[in-house]
């Protein structure tokens, strides 16, 4: 059964995402998975013992889709097509995720200072019959940060909801020497990847 309208459902909780999908003129629903609360999360983000970075963010994207497509199902919502997507950090072969204090995320910001790490975002679409998935990949290389800059930028509340302990679209714009890859992928949505997708799935896009 094909989309039977340009909306989609959006099951992510990040306002990055559903801007970059208002740019390129993406009409969305969300539909939010639990990630807390006394039953846990709906999809753990947990990364499993050995789990290469390309192969997490892969599955966390593809259970998500799975989940929320399973949702539309139960709640008989109407049948619009599911986005979701997730992005990591990575430097060394090791996961950075989201910082859970300040210490951990001047350590990561450290780690970052002077080298190129690697930024994954994994889209995942389901519709039906549909299910599709592409990863998208980042080398982003950072100058050498001074102590200083490291503190006052884990003063704010910039580093504590992103992969890696910082986001290209804020402040941490500054701290970037040079990228090779998608700027929107950074961000957390590779747009011209999640276009072809969506196209895929059978959404009317030019």
């Amino acid at each position: 059964m094909k989309p039977i309208d340009k909306t989609i459902y959006l099951a992510s909780k990040s306002p990055r995402r559903r801007e970059l999908l208002r740019q390129i003129g993406i009409d969305f629903e969300l539909l939010l998975l639990r990630s807390d609360g006394p039953r846990g999360a709906d999809v753990t983000e947990e990364v499993l013992a050995a789990e290469a970075p390309a192969a997490y963010v892969e599955r966390v994207a593809r259970e998500k889709a799975a989940f929320a497509w399973n949702l539309v199902q139960r709640r008989h919502l109407r049948p619009r097509t599911v986005l979701t997507a997730d992005t990591t950090v990575t430097i060394d072969g090791a996961i950075l995720g989201k910082p859970a204090d300040r210490a951990e995320a001047v350590a990561m910001l450290e780690q970052l200072s002077g080298r190129t790490h690697q930024v994954l975002t994994a889209v995942a679409v389901q519709h039906a019959e549909f299910s599709g998935q592409i990863t998208q990949v980042s080398n982003v290389r950072f100058g050498v940060l001074s102590a200083a800059a490291i503190a006052a930028y884990c003063a704010t509340l910039e580093p504590y909801d992103k992969a890696g302990g910082y986001g290209i679209q804020g402040p941490a714009a500054a701290f970037i020497e040079h990228i090779e890859g998608s700027h929107s992928g950074i961000m957390g949505l590779p747009l011209y990847e999640t276009a072809q997708l969506l196209r895929q799935a059978g959404l009317p896009l030019p």
